[in-house]
């Protein structure tokens, strides 16, 4: 019993999908196939009835998107009536000669009624109809459509942009950005459609004018040589009938024309069009001056008293009843508490101030790196390194602003950090970047340039290129790509900028969960929560993730017995997690490779950080020029080889050697001797300074 209604509602569905083909074989079968009068007489009034349905349906449509459709209807409106014109041409051909109901009832009515019988009357009035049709209404909604249709596509990736902002900004959730993307792109598919259906419109309006010719040609022709009609006989006849068929046809083509006009030019408005135009011309201050008016028309000599006073009499009552309802209005609002004026010459905080922590602008040439109908390549990619970045870091980073900004070069982007602009290149979104790995069997040719992330020599190259670059040595990589490596660069080296109090707050919201006793020893005392983000933004200032914060939020809390001063703290906070941060250089069986000083220069550094304690560089120009210099020689071999290792020192000078080092060498850390774990196999690679300035010297030693 239960599978009768599953049967029936598939073969509902199935005869609803058959409709439509069905359909469009009876439309070709008109065409082709001869019908009988009566026949055409149906097809007729269907066709006025379709138009007039069409026509109240595009009236009542709030924004053209209600009526999506409107382009496939139109389309097979207009092959209806077409195929109605071939079928009537036919009838009126072969057996016009018989009189004039022999093309059914509706085309004599209409040469009869509408135009009297005199059949140049009815070519006067066919003219007139489509003049009106084709010159003015088709005409007018055609240059609506192509615009809208241009003006559309034009600014969808921007809307696309927007719409990608505002989810990034957590203003939308991914099913409502869903649902604006789909809505953006069915509005481009929409007037795009539009702009070649006035073309159809255009052409039923031409195609009206020749059918009209070529019946009273053909009528005029058949009946004087096959039919032994006189020429004045022929012409009431045929040229009746094709009058009569060309007003059946010329008056639902009008009210499809008038549909899609209002349908183009419609705004997007919660009422329909009818409640739109009575509630902006619901206005007492539009009728009273057109009541006046036409009073004084109405009392002027000569003038049709008896038809204007009335006019202005309901025109005057109008404007009579629309002030009372103002008035009616007026005195609710009253009632109402007042909400505070908005003073145009006060300037919100809003306007001038970005809050996005993270932004990414693109000019208008890499739009389509983000533009969703092309999938969107780079925005995938930047949800894809705030994921691994969070995880690498320890704290969520925030969402990434993406927008365009037409004061950027049209390939151009630029990458900011709370506010300031960290990095900023050229990319072709249209070619890939062959980088040079340092091992090329040959070169290519291409637009030279330098990788933004790590200024390797690169060349742009186009994408039938790319099998030739890889075979040369050349690592490719496509745009998206690019643009979020340098991302992913400057929010490693700038991820202390993006660590504030509220991030804190949640790391440690986070920690209460598991350890509220460890939380409660923490915080508010003995370290305040601002002293918490200072101390966590002085450790990824220096690639010290915050992954295990329960083991940093301890080491926090012995450090804070024993040290007040913010910088000791941050010392040894280090000196009690230092097993996380060797981690993060080599793995735990691994050997951790280190750069040291010479034992004179060492000492050499710690009399100066000493003498300099409050310096914030206490080390002595030409002495710390030397030093760069020494240890960029060092270590220029190790990072050719993309080997990770770190500078050792003593942890009195580590931190001034730190911001020594950290502009010129930011792929080094810098530890003290107090920071490497008992046990942890070291393995000395060169000693910077004294007779080994410029040596490698390999040897193990245990610390």
């Amino acid at each position: 019993m239960a599978t009768a209604p599953v049967n029936r509602a598939i073969w509902v569905s199935a005869a609803k999908g058959a409709i439509l083909p069905i359909a469009a074989l009876l439309l070709i079968t008109l065409m082709v196939v001869p019908i009988p009068a009566f026949l055409l007489d149906v097809g007729f009034v269907a066709n006025i009835m379709i138009s007039l349905a069409v026509l109240m349906v595009a009236l009542n449509a709030a924004k053209p998107l209600d009526f999506s459709s409107f382009p496939t209807v139109l389309l097979f409106a207009t092959l209806f009536r077409l195929g109605l014109n071939v079928a009537s041409t036919r009838v009126v051909l072969v057996d016009g000669h018989t009189g004039h109901d022999a093309a059914g009832q509706v085309i004599a009515a209409f040469g009869n009624f509408l135009i009297g019988g005199d059949y140049a009357v009815g070519i006067f009035v066919f003219a007139i109809l489509m003049i009106i049709n084709l010159v003015v209404i088709t005409k007018g909604a055609g240059r609506v459509s192509e615009v809208s249709a241009r003006f559309t596509l034009d600014a969808m990736p921007g809307k696309q942009m927007a719409i990608d902002a505002d989810l990034n900004a957590g203003l939308l959730t991914p099913d409502e950005a869903k649902l604006r993307r789909q809505e953006v792109a069915t509005e481009a598919d929409f007037y795009g459609s539009m702009d070649g259906a006035s073309k159809f419109v255009k052409g039923d309006a031409i195609a009206g004018v020749l059918i009209l010719v070529i019946n009273i040609v053909g009528g005029l022709v058949l009946g004087t040589v096959s039919h032994g009609l006189s020429l004045g006989q022929a012409a009431e006849t045929y040229v009746l009938l094709a009058i009569g068929d060309a007003l059946v046809a010329c008056v639902p083509a009008l009210l499809l024309s008038i549909a899609a006009a209002s349908i183009v030019t419609r705004v997007s408005s919660p009422l329909d069009l009818s409640g739109q135009i009575a509630s902006q011309f619901g206005s007492a201050r539009a009728w009273t001056p057109v009541a006046a008016i036409l009073a004084f028309l109405g009392v002027l000599p000569g003038m049709p008293h008896f038809v204007i006073l009335p006019a202005a009499a309901l025109a005057g009552f109008a404007a009579w009843k629309l002030k009372g309802k103002a008035d009616e209005a007026a005195l609710a609002d009253e009632a109402e508490p007042a909400l505070p004026a908005v003073n145009p010459s006060v300037i919100g905080w809003e306007e001038v101030s970005d809050g996005a922590a993270l932004s990414l602008e693109l000019g208008y040439g890499l739009v389509s790196l983000v533009d969703e109908r092309k999938g969107a390549p780079l925005m995938a990619r930047i949800t894809g390194i705030r994921r691994q970045l969070s995880r690498e870091l320890g704290f969520v980073v925030p969402m990434v602003r993406v927008r365009d900004n037409l004061a950027l070069g049209p390939n151009s982007y630029r990458i900011s950090v709370a506010g300031v602009a960290c990095g900023e290149d050229e990319i072709w979104p249209e070619d890939l970047l062959a980088l040079d790995s340092g091992d090329l069997l040959s070169t290519i040719d291409g637009r030279i340039a330098r990788d933004p992330t790590f200024g390797l020599d690169a060349v742009w190259i186009a994408p039938a290129q790319r099998a030739d670059a890889v075979v040369a040595g050349y690592t490719v990589v496509d745009p998206p790509t690019v643009v979020a490596t340098h991302l992913n660069h400057i929010v490693q080296c700038c991820a202390a900028e993006l660590f504030g109090m509220d991030e804190a707050q949640k790391l440690l919201d986070a920690l209460k969960e598991v350890s509220p006793q460890l939380v409660a020893g923490l915080t508010p005392q003995p370290l305040p929560l601002a002293s918490i983000a200072a101390l966590c933004r002085s450790l990824l200032a220096e690639r010290v993730p915050l992954k295990d914060f329960r083991r940093i939020a301890e080491a926090m809390v012995d450090a804070a017995r024993d040290e007040s001063d913010p910088v000791q703290l941050v010392e040894a906070v280090r000196q009690r997690i230092g097993a996380l941060i060797i981690q993060t250089i080599v793995p735990v069986k691994m050997p951790l490779p280190v750069l040291t000083l010479d034992t004179g220069l060492e000492s050499l550094l710690n009399q100066a950080v000493r003498a300099g304690k409050d310096a914030v560089h206490p080390i002595e120009p030409g002495l710390a020029q030397k030093i760069v210099q020494a240890v960029s020689e060092a270590a220029g071999p190790l990072l050719g080889e993309a080997r990770r290792f770190a500078m050792v020192t003593s942890p009195v000078a580590r931190r001034a050697l730190a911001r020594l080092l950290g502009p010129h060498i930011p792929d080094v850390p810098v530890l003290s001797f107090l920071e490497i774990p008992d046990g942890k196999p070291v393995e000395v690679v060169a000693v910077v300074g004294g007779n080994a300035n410029q040596a490698l010297l390999p040897m193990e030693a245990t610390a």
